[in-house]
């Protein structure tokens, strides 16, 4: 068993923004000498997740629409009264989302279906600057 890490970069634009990440785990998965394996993917801080979706327009605008009716931006949250900021609803999509996803690879290819898509969405109510941990664990 052997193991590779590697890290992705990126910038989000604003609360709520996806961004498509599938293709830069792939390049990761084919730059390693892994043939079989996982791969955990991972981000560190408390306003962003990684899920699966049929990444398109509908549900690019449906998602996160889904995630307010959870945690809307007009509640009164505890955290704004802590920290004096106005992201609590971010910490709680984030947190119910959940900070990593693990996803098999085989024959150096991520094994997804045709229509899924691994993305990072940032819930933070500014743009972010993030790092997503890929962690390759497999054989050679």
């Amino acid at each position: 068993m052997a193991s590779y890490y590697s890290e992705i970069h990126l910038s989000s634009k604003c609360e709520n923004d996806m961004i498509d990440i599938t293709e830069d785990i792939q390049k990761i998965i084919t730059k390693s000498k892994l043939t079989e394996g996982i791969a955990c993917v991972f981000v560190p801080g408390s306003t962003g997740s990684l899920t699966t979706i049929e990444f398109e327009p509908g549900l690019q605008k449906d998602f996160p629409e889904a995630l307010d009716k959870i945690a809307p931006k007009d509640k009164p949250y505890a955290h704004h009264e802590t920290w004096h900021d106005d992201n609590g609803r971010s910490h709680v999509k984030a947190s119910l989302m959940g900070p990593s996803i693990t996803i098999p690879f085989h024959e150096k290819k991520l094994i997804h279906g045709t229509w899924q898509q691994v993305v990072f969405i940032n819930f933070d109510t500014r743009p972010r600057d993030r790092k997503i941990i890929v962690q390759l664990i497999g054989e050679q």
